[in-house]
């Protein structure tokens, strides 16, 4: 069976790996850059599994899924390829507050629904603890600000250098037999006309479904049994081409590389610390990443880094962290994260009206956190459960 990926940032990687685990499989990935290149090399990497407020259905068990998933994958593909995937360990630091967290709730009512989050994650075999102000300058000591309550601390948690997870992707993969064509472009896709509608597809309602049979590229057509589009924000103009346009809208992000010489706080303890929706990040040696922004485009699609929320984000980090004010900014960047517009993040599903397109794709901002089971997902939408080698 001939499969065809089409994008390789940390989902499409994902998905090749998984898939070239299964016997009988040729694989072929396309993209147009190199991989990585895209909302990948954006990532911060913070996996916010356990401590999301995610309790049931798909979006929690695809959290579950990825989270436990990690525990074998990073030391399976370490092993495999000798690559070293950076990874924290340490956990998640939620800071709480009366104004940040729930600007109309008192403090005890915002403790006492992350203790009830607690227990439900008890209940589903995951570790959450909830600090009150003593316990969080115990452990947090770097951390003052007059209206932080308490935190929530996430062990089971974890932040990871997505790029470096995506090249042990990628060689594991090519190991497997996984053929990566990088610098090709997808230029365009057969559209035949719709086969006339079965009496199954009348009774319920269904479009008439067909098969795309071939793709374009620079490099000629291919044909497969099965195309996978998990090209991010690629693929809006993919399934414009066959008629069925997901839209995908870019959210940029901005983040500051800050190095202050030193470890804030515990150098033995260093959780990444998160709260209003900023990320402190250490990446040893006293430097941390700091972000992220959440810009979006205006009415044309168009979209420009704004200095003022960086800086925003940037003082935000230091009333968290007052030590940070004499860290350096030693480079920023800005990525564009792939948002689905009018529908949930991610977009995992067959494209409508076609037997054989899958997607893979506008996971906004947790492509990283997903993308194990995103993988596992359409590796079952292709195959039987039991055809895994």
């Amino acid at each position: 069976m001939n499969v065809v990926i089409i994008g390789c940032g940390v989902v499409g990687a994902a998905i090749a790996y998984e898939l070239s685990q299964v016997k009988g499989l040729k694989i072929t990935v396309f993209e147009q850059k190199q991989p990585a290149q895209g909302s990948t090399s954006a990532a911060l990497g913070v996996l916010m599994g356990v401590i999301s407020h995610k309790t049931k259905g798909i979006a929690w068990r695809m959290r579950q899924s990825s989270i436990q998933r990690y525990e074998t994958l990073i030391p399976e593909l370490e092993g495999i390829t000798g690559r070293k995937i950076p990874c924290n360990r340490q956990g998640i630091v939620m800071l709480l507050s009366e104004n940040l967290e729930r600007p109309l709730e008192s403090g005890v009512e915002v403790l006492s629904e992350w203790e009830q989050l607690r227990e439900i994650r008890q209940s589903q075999g995951w570790e959450l603890q909830v600090w009150d102000q003593e316990q969080l300058q115990k452990y947090c000591p770097q951390v003052s600000h007059p209206q932080i309550i308490g935190a929530v601390y996430s062990p089971q948690d974890l932040q990871l250098n997505a790029t470096a997870l995506t090249l042990a992707l990628v060689d594991a993969a090519q190991r497997n037999g996984v053929n990566f064509k990088f610098g090709v472009s997808v230029t365009g896709t057969e559209t035949p006309p719709p086969p006339p509608p079965t009496p199954l597809h009348i009774k319920k309602g269904l479009g008439e479904a067909r098969k795309c049979n071939f793709i374009e590229t620079t490099e000629g057509k291919v044909t497969a049994d099965w195309f996978i589009m998990s090209a991010g924000l690629g693929s809006t103009a993919l399934t414009a081409q066959l008629d069925q346009m997901v839209n995908i809208r870019p959210v940029l992000g901005q983040a500051l590389y800050l190095s202050l010489g030193r470890s804030l706080g515990n150098p033995d303890f260093q959780p990444v610390i998160t709260g209003n929706d900023v990320h402190i990040v250490p990446m040893g040696n006293g430097d941390y990443w700091v972000g992220a922004t959440v810009e979006f485009p205006n009415h044309e699609n168009q979209i420009s880094a704004s200095q003022e929320l960086l800086d925003i984000v940037r003082q935000q980090a230091i009333a968290f962290a007052p030590d940070l004010a004499a860290a350096k900014v030693i480079r920023t960047w800005s990525g564009l994260r792939p948002r689905p517009e009018g529908r949930p993040a991610p977009v995992i599903d067959q494209l409508p009206g076609f037997t054989n397109v899958l997607l893979a794709t506008g996971h906004y901002r947790n492509g990283v956190l997903l993308a194990p089971a995103t993988a596992t997902a359409i590796r079952e939408m292709i195959l039987p459960q039991d055809s895994r080698a």
